[in-house]
């Protein structure tokens, strides 16, 4: 147990840092939204011999495209980890709580992919981590930390798949601008959902080590079916 504690650090070490550098790239990502919003929405130039005239909104356009790319990518590492360290703290919170535990290992993965299922699986979980966390007398799922990390995070997936749809219709100027309007909103969403989510990797990773080290003192060493 105590080798199970030493090596949780890893995994919330890289998830708080993936999420870090998410949080700069969905930074980015809104900055070059909004650039493209301004240079897209202002007064036309006056036409040129060689059409440089239509070179800012080019070099705008192709910037938000490369720092989207950028994003999307990022975006999948990031919930690769969240899987990872997930999976981590699930096998101590077995330890700890085992029957506490309601969903099968597989909705680790599933539970962020599955349609619906996404929309509240992964807080389920998270949940049930959290209370495997707390003393046996006084187990209770749920903190107003987790509460609204995931609706940040699930307004961030609404606001997000609205500003891919607003950008595959837009046909014209004034629709183009509001599709980058719906991305620099969703991008905050995000940001604030990553920070939040770095909060819930520490305090759970913590609050897990803690739980263990407590347990790892008794007499036996070994946490059964909730009392120790």
């Amino acid at each position: 147990m105590k080798r199970a504690v030493k090596s949780l650090g890893g995994p919330a070490l890289w998830t708080c840092g993936v999420l870090a550098a998410y949080v700069l790239v969905t930074a980015a990502t809104a900055l070059a939204a909004w650039h493209k919003h301004q240079v897209l929405l202002a007064p036309p130039l006056p036409p040129t011999p060689d059409g440089s005239e239509g070179l800012p909104l080019l070099v705008a356009d192709m910037w938000f495209g490369n720092v989207l790319g950028w994003w999307k990518g990022t975006t999948v590492a990031t919930v690769l980890l969240l899987m990872i360290w997930m999976t981590s703290m699930r096998d101590l919170a077995e330890r700890l709580w085992p029957e506490g535990q309601r969903r099968r290992r597989a909705w680790l993965f599933f539970g962020w992919v599955v349609p619906v299922a996404d929309l509240f699986v992964p807080k389920m979980i998270v949940n049930d981590l959290w209370a495997a966390a707390e003393p046996a007398a006084r187990r209770r799922r749920g903190h107003p930390l987790l509460t609204v990390w995931w609706l940040f995070a699930v307004a961030a997936g609404a606001a997000g798949e609205k500003a891919l749809s607003a950008m595959e219709k837009a046909d014209t100027t004034a629709q183009s601008g509001r599709a980058l309007e719906w991305v620099v909103l969703s991008d905050g969403l995000f940001i604030c959902a990553a920070v939040l989510s770095i909060c819930v990797v520490r305090q759970l990773s913590g609050r897990l080590r803690s739980a263990l080290r407590t347990a790892s003192a008794q007499p036996d060493g070994l946490v059964g079916t909730g009392t120790v």
